[in-house]
């Protein structure tokens, strides 16, 4: 049977479908491509910031929003990650150079909201938001990570920072056919700093990852199970799609209380 197309999802849709159509909200799932443990592909930021904006628009739709997914931005900054192979790196000044002319399409077309949907712990977008709010004061952008959105202790023993828990159980629910057994994946064991500031995470700094981790995996995946990562994902996605439909219904002149 023929697979309908998705007419939020622009990568699948067509002009007949977007020259007819009033979006609001455009989504911008935002990954990277780097090793997650043994046994998660490079890919697995690039999946579940796509898969959680497509299935967060669609709820959006089907409650008459008008939100459209943009195609995925497949790397993020992994500067700390140099020496692990195959590591894609995008500088920060590069994702501002191309959030900027995505932002640029937007506002040439009157599409004034923006949510970037991000899956990758090293992409931070907020100093870049400032800057271009003075550049594109018509366009409200905001920004959040996917695995944040709802509290991961509820359902996770040891959510984890990479490859663990609760990135594993996520992948296993929504691509299972690229996961390795999970008796081939590294225990994700990390080491922290002997500076006080920084273990206790009041300074920041780069990780130097082949240092941190030997598996390139931050928290204990052993745990994880498809059937964790379906309700977490469907609790997330819900979540995400509540806030779009907020933001198309909302007033950018009236968004304080």
């Amino acid at each position: 049977m023929k697979k309908a197309i998705r007419p939020y999802v622009l990568a699948e849709t067509n002009w007949k479908e977007v020259k007819s159509q009033n979006y609001k909200v455009a989504i911008l799932p935002w990954g990277a491509t780097e090793a997650h443990n043994y046994h998660l592909p490079y890919a697995t930021d690039n999946i579940l910031a796509e898969e959680s904006a497509i299935k967060a628009a669609e709820i959006a739709w089907n409650k008459n929003a008008r939100p459209i997914v943009l195609p995925t931005i497949p790397f993020g900054v992994n500067t700390g990650q140099m020496d692990v192979k195959l590591c894609m790196n995008m500088n920060p000044s590069t994702q501002h150079a191309v959030l900027k002319d995505v932002v640029q399409v937007l506002d040439h077309h009157n599409i004034y909201k923006l949510v970037i949907v991000n899956a990758h712990g090293g992409n931070n977008f907020k100093q870049m938001i400032r800057e271009l709010s003075l550049e594109f004061p018509n366009v409200f952008i905001c920004t959040l990570n996917w695995w944040q959105v709802t509290n991961a202790n509820e359902l996770f023993d040891e959510p984890g920072d990479h490859a663990g828990e609760l990135e594993t159980a996520a992948m296993m629910h929504l691509r299972p056919e690229l996961c390795l057994p999970l008796e081939e994946a590294g225990d994700g064991t990390a080491r922290t700093y002997k500076l006080k500031g920084l273990k206790e995470g009041w300074v920041s700094a780069q990780r130097e990852w082949t240092r941190v981790t030997k598996d390139t995996g931050v928290g204990n995946p052993k745990a994880a199970t498809a059937g964790k990562g379906e309700k977490f994902f469907k609790k997330a996605t819900e979540l995400i799609a509540d806030f779009v439909v907020e933001l198309h219904e909302a007033n950018l002149d009236e968004l304080y209380e």
